[in-house]
């Protein structure tokens, strides 16, 4: 029977012994004269010639003196049978535990097809073996003990957490922030400066909102980015280092407007309060820490002042009209002011038609 892998088949794979011996009856030669012409032993012809031994760099240069044909002929021919040898032994190496791995992968791998970072093929050897040049690993069990160690994985207690799912999401992160060079180097100073901007973006629609928002945060020396969300991997926000300038990408896990923009703004008190130390930070939903109390109490403070709120608030017989003129006071769109109320009285029914759904393309 003959075997496949990644569309090889074993036997039609040709060692460069095959083209020495078309090569030696060409030329109505002896494998003893070659040996002669060339200094190298019968039996090592011989086994050359019989797939046994490769063709190395001296013997390679050999054959140029004897039959003309360059050295880099012999070698380049020798670097492609290796080459596919190598992927045909991927597929012996290939597992029942990676491709289960690619099944918890499916709605990821569907996604980095859409959007060119893999190749649309149906073949799970080939989905394998891209995925694994994605990840940076032999294979894809490796991913495991890649994730406590580089970047720092934290499990939430609220969501699970599927660790193939979360590292390849990243490494999507990575690759297409890749594609989006900006000339600025991260500037905390002027990230400071366009938090005004950053707000006003709000009152644009949400695409137009996000575009301008890659524009703002790239002066800052900020890539923004924003990735589609998967189960597995709550994550609300990811930041990575990136020699001198910063990736920030963010989820669309909140359908609802002043939760979009709240995230960006705790996102942003990550940054300013200096919690990005290593190269990488996960930002995991429903987490809870010191860290991401302060994150917090950064966008709030931002988005709305702390003692203009506590006097507005203290206002039992709110009303619709109320709302809207105190987040015109603020900057800000009615849903963030409708947002924090109904989280602060755990209601959210209160004042639902000021709360803004995004539709995302």
């Amino acid at each position: 029977m003959v075997e496949k892998m990644n569309g090889l088949f074993l036997e039609y794979i040709i060692h460069p012994g095959e083209t020495v011996k078309e090569v030696l009856e060409e030329k109505q030669m002896k494998q003893e004269e070659l040996a002669i012409r060339t200094g190298f032993s019968p039996k090592h012809i011989s086994e050359v010639i019989n797939g046994k031994k490769g063709i190395s760099p001296t013997f390679a240069k050999s054959l140029e003196y004897v039959f003309g044909i360059p050295t880099s002929f012999w070698i380049n021919l020798q670097g492609i049978y290796d080459e596919e040898i190598l992927k045909y032994k991927e597929q012996e190496e290939i597992d029942e535990t990676e491709t289960k791995i690619v099944n918890e992968l499916k709605e990821l791998v569907k996604y980095a097809e859409e959007i060119g970072i893999m190749s649309k093929n149906k073949d799970i050897i080939t989905k394998i073996i891209e995925l694994r040049n994605i990840c940076n690993v032999k294979n894809l069990t490796y991913i495991n003990a890649l994730v406590t160690s580089q970047v720092a994985f934290r499990k939430s207690k609220q969501v699970d957490t599927n660790i193939y799912v979360l590292y390849v999401w990243l490494r999507i992160c990575e690759i297409i922030s890749e594609k989006n060079s900006i000339e600025a180097e991260y500037d905390e100073k002027k990230l400071k400066e366009n938090i005004g901007n950053i707000k006003k973006c709000m009152f644009l629609e949400v695409n137009d909102a996000i575009k301008e928002l890659e524009i703002i945060f790239a002066k800052c020396g900020i890539i923004f980015q924003i990735v589609k969300n998967f189960s597995g991997a709550p994550v609300q926000g990811f930041i990575k280092k990136n020699g001198n300038k910063i990736i920030l990408s963010m989820t669309v896990r909140r359908a609802f407007a002043d939760e979009f923009w709240f995230t960006i703004f705790h996102e942003i008190g990550h940054l300013l309060n200096g919690d990005i130390i290593n190269t990488k930070f996960i930002d995991y939903e429903d987490l809870k820490s010191d860290m991401e109390d302060k994150a917090d109490e950064f966008a709030r403070k931002t988005l709305i002042d702390e003692d203009a709120y506590k006097k507005f608030i203290c206002n039992n017989n709110l009303t619709e009209k109320d709302i809207i003129e105190f987040a015109n006071s603020q900057g800000v769109k009615p849903f963030m002011v409708v947002g924090r109320i109904q989280k602060e009285k755990n209601n959210f029914k209160l004042f639902y038609r000021l709360k803004t759904r995004y539709k995302w393309k």
